[in-house]
């Protein structure tokens, strides 16, 4: 044997022991596979080390358009139940002009395993929220500890993903979307873009009368510092929902303090059982505001769909 094939078989020999040896620490070291293998910065001379995305970040990632705007639903037993406000709403989306792709992009967070187990049985996207011990199993009546609770809880969860970079549509169940919003929702530099409960005419005045029930809003420094306010309100709003608690806030100048401009939605186009549209044609989405109950509101909206369904 020549002293180069000795050499060279001693050199594989070295280099299949290192190989080894890395599989064995990936395999074995806690997260080895996040940490140990890192990408080098050749321009700044910087370690960047890979990390691993979370199970939220992962949903929004897959759910979201290539500009990172996505629609978020919040999903509990009562809404679940066949025949129920879930059905309906999928319906809408069905029947709606231009809205049945806007499925894919829509996240359905559970708050309870029923839920989630049924929204993963229709294959739709869906994320499991840890509710902390919070029992959201049951239907959650208007103004009960439990509904706010879950108001609160569900502030929370969107001010993070506002933290994350996307944008989104927050919209209730209790929402019919009959035509695609985002022709409606194109905004000029607006940081939050409302629907109305009641509408005055003017889109910017504060003193449109806002539902929280739907809802787009554009990530940045000033958002996320609303929705940490926001939350952090839950302190002094005892009694109160979250929707009440922002309208406090708007009255005590949050919005106009932290420079956000705010868009109030036409119930021309945005509208609700609280202010109904004068004209059924332009109808883009259909809230059961000022319904109570969610026997009331699946017997309203049934309704109004089978009115667009004849159209």
């Amino acid at each position: 044997m020549s002293i180069s094939n000795s050499v060279s078989n001693r050199a594989i020999v070295v280099v299949g022991s290192l190989l080894f040896v890395v599989v064995i620490y990936a395999c074995f070291w806690p997260d080895g596979s996040a940490t140990f293998f890192h990408l080098q910065d050749e321009e700044n001379s910087t370690i960047v080390y890979a990390t691993p995305k979370d199970e939220l970040e992962v949903a929004l990632e897959g759910v979201s358009m290539k500009n990172k705007t996505l629609i978020i639903a919040i999903l509990n037993k009562a809404y679940v139940q066949q025949n129920g406000m879930l059905d309906l709403f999928l319906e809408s989306f069905e029947e709606g002009e231009g809205t049945k792709f806007l499925i894919k992009h829509l996240l359905f967070v559970a708050v309870d395993q029923t839920s989630f187990n049924r929204c993963s049985t229709l294959e739709l996207n869906c994320y499991k929220l840890v509710t902390e011990g919070v029992d959201f199993t049951n239907e959650v009546f208007y103004m009960s500890k439990e509904f706010i609770d879950m108001m609160w809880r569900r502030t929370l969860f969107l001010g993070e993903v506002l933290r994350r970079g996307y944008s989104y549509i927050f919209t209730d169940m209790d929402v019919l979307w009959l035509r695609n919003p985002f022709m409606k929702l194109n905004h000029d530099g607006e940081d939050l873009l409302m629907s109305s409960d009641f509408y005055n005419g003017n889109p910017f005045d504060d003193s449109n009368f806002f539902n929280t029930g739907f809802y787009f809003v554009i990530p940045n420094n000033k958002t996320v510092a609303l929705f940490d306010e926001w939350y952090e309100s839950r302190n002094n709003s005892t009694g109160k929902n979250d929707q009440e608690a922002l309208l406090k806030m708007k009255r005590e100048g949050v919005f106009r303090r932290l420079g956000l401009k705010v868009r109030y939605l036409d119930t021309t186009y945005f509208t609700g059982f609280c202010h109904k549209s004068k004209d059924f044609g332009k109808v883009i989405t259909v809230h059961s505001n000022c319904c109570v109950g969610v026997k009331a509101k699946l017997t309203d909206l049934t309704a109004v769909l089978g009115a667009w369904k004849i159209k």
